[in-house]
């Protein structure tokens, strides 16, 4: 699924805005560069879309390296944990950074693991943005 890049912006959201929301389905997905494997899409009961990706630039890679836990421990029932935490790669000669997403639900935790490096100019973080389908706003 490619999306439409709006950058940094008025979509952007907190992860933590998950928490009390009823997924009813969660998957991986190609958001926008082609290689399968560089995004997150969260689909809310009410049809609100919500996506964990990164748009990509020049001299950048950002993907998810790393799902433990079962995606499927997340639908239908309430989340009652969204966290994002960042380490640095101090072990790359120019600049990486993983960036973490613990999920959880009273059926069990899921960690999402995004890894993205640059040459140092270019960001590497991740974003989670509303992809404006869906039938409410918020």
């Amino acid at each position: 699924m490619k999306m439409e890049s709006n950058m940094a912006g008025e979509n952007d959201r907190n992860i933590s805005f998950l928490v009390g929301k009823t997924l009813s389905n969660v998957e991986q997905v190609d958001t926008c560069q082609g290689s399968g494997n560089d995004g997150i899409k969260f689909t809310l009961e009410d049809g609100r879309e919500y996506f964990l990706t990164h748009y990509q630039d020049c001299c950048e890679n950002v993907s998810v390296e790393d799902i433990a836990g079962d995606l499927k421990d997340l639908i239908g029932t309430p989340i009652t944990k969204a966290e994002e935490s960042i380490k640095d790669d101090e072990t790359v000669s120019e600049y990486g950074m993983w960036t973490y997403y613990l999920l959880a639900t009273v059926r069990g935790y899921v960690n999402i693991r995004f890894y993205g490096s640059s040459n140092g100019y270019y960001a590497v973080g991740v974003s989670f943005i509303k992809s404006g389908r869906g039938k409410y706003d918020d």
